[in-house]
């Protein structure tokens, strides 16, 4: 038994109807590469059974101290039971990639059962229609608890229940796992006045070790090295309300070298502030359709992994965080790449001289007792529609693995993430990258974005325009040159979608020749010719993985 950290603790205490707090993906696999080139739903309960006891996760519960006088507490499950955490559904004819969106919507929006591990696995087969994903395939839809993981640690579980060889033997290692009693109501109200009492002095500790990091702060920001703008703190926008409990998701496929290529836009810049200027890109088109885009730049909050290698298959979150304005005003897609490069070095540097590990070490402090009701308050007051957001959306990167990877012998063909929501932040992207393909995907509430088909469409044509750039001659990508906005009777209608009904189907099949798993967009007049198209996430047609 050992107890959560701060900011764990911090998601089990956010978690409502509204607000299920865990992360996931949605993975494909192409079965071509299995014993007798197929897979058995057996077969993968079998699999997973051969390797629960490389990871750490899967069969811990949590057990909650009265009151949240305390931090919850991980307990292995004596009633672990693998059949109840990975179930089997199979979608109806024709089985699009739409028709999979929303199945993994559905998923995706239930809340897990606490008092079991908190994690879900769905395989979804009938994936009939989905151009590029080779006949046979099947997905999973994955959920686990925030508490559990973070996305470092939720590619350790990847690596858990996966191999790199299709027909690599069961592990001869033994599996020593026991189970636990779960600690009475009197052990766990002692053990939380101890820990309340030592929790003083480790404020005092944490509070000193930071004050290096505020120093360099205030020295950064008077020698001008630092610059606390403005545009760090984000305009209120349409996603920055109380959320319902509906979901959609969706997203975009990329060949990871255009990516790599854009970059070069604007010197010294990542490949991470390439994701950000499309992401803003495509924030902007979409809210220019609403008539609802602000004047100041939009900001996302980007996760900084602070996870050291001791750490590396440790449960739980060791993150930071920086604010990373996404360039929503600026129209021309060089300009805004550069513009957010410049203020994600700015950002970097605010987060080094505070100190990234030292952020995580405060939120390991909070009282849990104040920590609980502060988020029971902030959603039973609707405090989202009333405080100025800190930021607009959340742009987590997670790095997938370099080499194709297999479970129960099927190639895992393609993988988009999943992200929950909190009220105030109604739409969330997770960036992946895995062999040579990129992707963009995005859960947001359905209430506030009811075409999430036309969001997908935006990702694409915001990555196009980066990439004609690239493309274009030096002297004119040197001087930021005026775009016409899309036309008005290109953007689709307004959905009036309300709570509880369904969003606007989209065509079956995504518009692009060679998608991976993502989207089947809205089909626009006039693409961007001088672009690759991009893919919807999973249809890698014309390139063997």
């Amino acid at each position: 038994m050992h107890q959560l950290q701060g900011m764990d603790s911090s998601f089990v205490a956010l978690e409502t109807r509204n607000s299920p707090m865990h992360i996931g993906s949605i993975l494909i696999y192409d079965p071509a590469t299995a014993p007798g080139g197929f897979v058995r739903f057996k077969d993968i309960l079998a699999f997973y059974q051969s390797r629960l006891q490389f990871s750490k996760t899967v069969r811990q519960r949590l057990v909650r101290v009265p009151f949240d006088l305390d931090y919850p507490y991980w307990v292995e499950d004596e009633h672990f039971d693998l059949e109840y955490h990975v179930r089997h559904v199979a979608l109806p004819q024709p089985g699009d990639w739409r028709q999979l969106c929303i199945q993994a919507a559905r998923i995706f929006a239930r809340p897990l059962d606490l008092s079991r591990p908190p994690w879900e696995f769905t395989v979804v087969e009938g994936l009939g229609n989905i151009p590029g994903v080779p006949p046979g395939s099947f997905a999973m839809v994955t959920k686990v608890h925030h508490a559990a993981i973070d996305g470092m640690s939720g590619i350790d579980l990847m690596e858990a229940l996966h191999s790199t060889d299709p027909h690599q033997p069961p592990p001869n290692e033994p599996d020593n796992w026991k189970p636990e009693k779960v600690p009475s109501t009197v052990q766990l109200l002692a053990r939380s006045w101890l820990n309340n009492l030592r929790n003083p002095l480790r404020q005092v500790d944490v509070a000193a070790r930071a004050m290096p990091g505020l120093f360099s702060l205030v020295k950064g920001v008077v020698a001008k090295d630092i610059s606390l703008s403005g545009e760090m703190i984000a305009p209120r926008s349409r996603f920055n309300v109380s959320i319902s409990p509906h979901r959609v998701v969706e997203g975009r496929s990329f060949p990871l070298a255009d990516i790599k290529a854009i970059h070069a836009l604007a010197p010294g810049s990542k490949v991470n502030d390439v994701f950000l200027a499309i992401i803003g890109g495509a924030m902007r088109r979409y809210l220019l359709s609403k008539g609802d885009l602000p004047d100041k730049t939009l900001t996302a909050m980007a996760p900084i992994s602070v996870r050291s290698q001791g750490e590396k298959g440790d449960m739980g979150n060791q993150v930071a965080a920086m604010v990373a304005p996404l360039g929503t005003h600026i129209e021309d897609p060089a300009e805004r790449l550069r513009y957010v490069h410049s203020q994600t070095m700015n950002s970097k540097a605010m987060t080094e001289a505070i100190g990234a590990r030292n952020m995580t070490e405060m939120s390991k402090v909070s009282p849990a007792l104040f920590m609980a009701l502060g988020a029971q308050l902030y959603t039973r007051l609707g405090l989202a529609n009333r405080v100025v957001p800190p930021f607009t959306t959340v742009v987590t990167n997670v790095p997938g693995p370099p080499v194709p990877i297999y479970s129960a012998g099927a190639r895992l063909h393609s993988m988009m993430g999943l992200v929950c929501l909190t009220d105030g932040m109604g739409l969330a992207h997770v960036v992946q990258s895995y062999v040579d393909e990129a992707t963009i995907a995005f859960t947001a509430d359905r209430d506030l974005m009811p075409d999430p088909d036309f969001y997908a469409q935006c990702l694409a044509d915001s990555f196009a325009d980066l990439l004609a750039a690239t493309r274009a001659p030096a002297a004119e990508r040197a001087t930021p040159r005026k775009k016409a906005e899309p036309a008005k009777e290109a953007v689709p209608p307004k959905n009036p979608a309300r709570r509880g009904t369904k969003p606007a189907a989209a065509s079956s099949k995504p518009k692009t020749a060679a998608p991976a798993p993502a989207t089947a967009g809205a089909k626009r007049k006039n693409p961007p010719k001088s672009a690759r198209a991009a893919k919807p996430v999973p249809n890698r047609a014309t390139k063997p993985s």
